[in-house]
């Protein structure tokens, strides 16, 4: 009985496990395919169809070069910190719901570990920069330290502002409360301050100061090499798609496809539209005086809208709801959308690598410090006194 059990937790380990890895890797192709085709530029194309092997290619390259150690280093915790970092970065795959009743831990107090997790896998870089005994590795783990410890109040701050709406830490219950309405679109500028931080707590660019080429070499893993170095760079790239699978289930209904939801993006994105064709309008016609520039191009757009496209996804939307319930697909579909949500914000990530240029660490965390924490903290007081107001404060909050 006891064999069997541990039998079993080792299977839903690797069932967690190897799928994560392999997204990790595809990740890394992504990335850089996405890149490259916005800076007009091939990309890996070479190693399998298309460059789809190229990630297992330098995983090879890297796992049969010889690792090289400092001399003056502190041997164990120099091989300890890369361990630390990839084993918290994949611990918090554990509760993540992948679909209704599909975790491995449905744990009520799912947002509090996944915040001790995330803060714990600091360690690992900390003691990976100290450990090399090199100026380089030492300033870029301080400084990693320094900027995952300040946005990760940022992170903490924002998800309470969910909590507020939902009473539970529970990462099912947050899930479930956004059948009506997800809600990126009442807490639309919490979700801005928490892709915000999201960014900088993954040290991704334009936040990247741990590992800034140009200053750090490559910050806090610059004297790890081959083997221990895949560690790092797993540990960043699962943290990447981790954070993208929770900024989908806090904000964008996680593996539940609200049509209202849907239906007010739409809406929001056709009144920008509208906002912004009529201000080149007015600025155009201000500055040339010919009030018949715009008539064809005007006359278009209006009866494109008059079309109501809203409407159209919206039957489409509906009647495939309506039908999917009766199909075997059933139970692979929340998986499937959650999957395409958290795709879409891997993409904004690399969007956002691809876009902006890296700004100084000093700037950065007065950034976090003056700028986003006072926001937040400003929001934190907002939202109840909203839900107190209108009387809808959950009633396990009290």
């Amino acid at each position: 009985m006891l064999f069997s059990s541990i039998l079993i937790s080792i299977l839903e380990v690797l069932l967690l496990t190897i799928p994560v890895l392999l997204t990790v890797a595809y990740v890394t192709i992504a990335e850089r395919k996405t890149m490259a085709s916005m800076q007009r530029r091939l990309g890996p194309n070479i190693v399998g169809y298309y460059g789809l092997l190229q990630a297992f290619a330098d995983a090879l390259k890297l796992l049969l070069k010889e690792y090289v150690s400092p001399t003056q280093a502190n041997i164990i915790l120099f091989f300890a910190g890369p361990i630390i970092t990839l084993i918290f970065s994949l611990l918090a795959y554990a509760v993540i719901p992948y679909g209704p009743g599909l975790s491995i831990f449905d744990f009520s107090l799912g947002i509090l570990y996944l915040l001790a997790v995330s803060s714990l896998a600091t360690y690992g870089i900390l003691l990976a920069g100290w450990s090399a005994n090199s100026k380089y590795a030492f300033l870029g783990s301080l400084r990693s330290t320094a900027q995952l410890i300040s946005y990760e109040l940022i992170l903490s701050s924002a998800i309470l502002s969910v909590i507020f709406l939902t009473s539970s830490l529970n990462l099912t219950v947050n899930i479930e409360y956004q059948k009506i309405i997800w809600f990126i679109i009442p807490l639309a500028p919490i979700f801005i301050i928490f892709f915000i931080g999201a960014i900088a707590e993954t040290n991704r660019a334009p936040f990247d100061l741990a590992e800034a080429e140009s200053e750090l070499v490559s910050g806090f893993m610059t004297e790890h090499s081959a083997v221990i170095f895949v560690f790092f760079f797993l540990a960043e790239y699962a943290s990447i798609v981790f954070i993208c699978i929770l900024i989908s289930i806090l904000f964008l209904g996680g593996y539940i496809i609200n049509v209202m939801s849907i239906i007010y993006i739409f809406y929001i994105i056709e009144i920008i539209s509208i906002l912004g064709f009529n201000i080149i309008y007015y600025i155009v016609t201000f500055i040339t005086q010919d009030y018949s520039y715009f008539n064809g191009i005007e006359d278009t757009f209006y009866s494109i809208n008059n079309l109501n496209i809203n409407m159209f996804v919206e039957y489409i939307i509906v009647n495939w709801e309506y039908s999917y319930e009766y199909s075997i697909l059933l139970s692979i579909i929340p998986s499937i959308i959650l999957a395409i949500k958290s795709c879409i914000m891997i993409f904004v990530f690399i969007w956002a690598r691809a876009s902006f240029p890296r700004i100084r660490f000093d700037q950065l965390m007065s950034f976090c410090w003056t700028v986003l924490l006072p926001l937040v903290v400003a929001f934190i007081l907002l939202i109840p006194c909203i839900l107190y107001s209108f009387d809808i404060i959950p009633n396990n909050i009290l």
